[in-house]
């Protein structure tokens, strides 16, 4: 039986570039709050640059506008992510998000499962975002409003 992890991408569209003084407090909590992800029961993943700082520093393969900052990360389950986003110390940044970004047109999360073991890659992700957007939700991918389980939960429940 294949078990199954489920994959996140969520992109932000950054107010300034990251440089700047005006993103100096997101900045700071970046490291502090991957650690708090890292930590997570349910953890699996997450996306980094070349040299293993977040991924906020990763370009948007297609983006045209370079303040576009990817979010990508593999959790055992919903549950597990939803913890981190909305019941650890993520939380309270997630509330000040629109401190340091914009708010784009379009989608910017998408979520799908994929076998235990496999690691997503960025260009996969946003595809999946782009089918979403263009499709509606599917097994390519849905958003946090709505749940799909994974393939496998069927035989699970037998």
């Amino acid at each position: 039986m294949t078990t199954y992890h489920l994959a996140q991408l969520n992109l932000g569209l950054l107010r300034a570039p990251l440089d700047t003084d005006e993103m100096a407090e997101f900045r700071a909590a970046l490291d502090p709050i991957n650690a708090i992800a890292e930590a997570t029961p349910g953890f699996v993943w997450r996306l980094q640059d070349d040299s293993g700082q977040s991924s906020t520093h990763v370009e948007v393969p297609g983006a045209t506008d370079p303040l576009w900052a990817p979010n990508m990360s593999v959790w055992e389950s919903l549950e597990s992510l939803q913890h981190f986003m909305y019941k650890s110390g993520h939380a309270s940044y997630l509330r000040r998000r629109a401190e340091w970004f914009q708010r784009p047109e379009g989608l910017i999360n998408v979520l799908w499962w994929l076998p235990a073991g496999e690691i997503p890659t960025l260009d996969d992700g946003v595809r999946r975002l782009r089918h979403l957007e263009a499709n509606g939700p599917s097994d390519e991918g849905w958003d946090l409003r709505r749940r799909l389980d994974p393939p496998d939960a069927f035989s699970r429940s037998r």
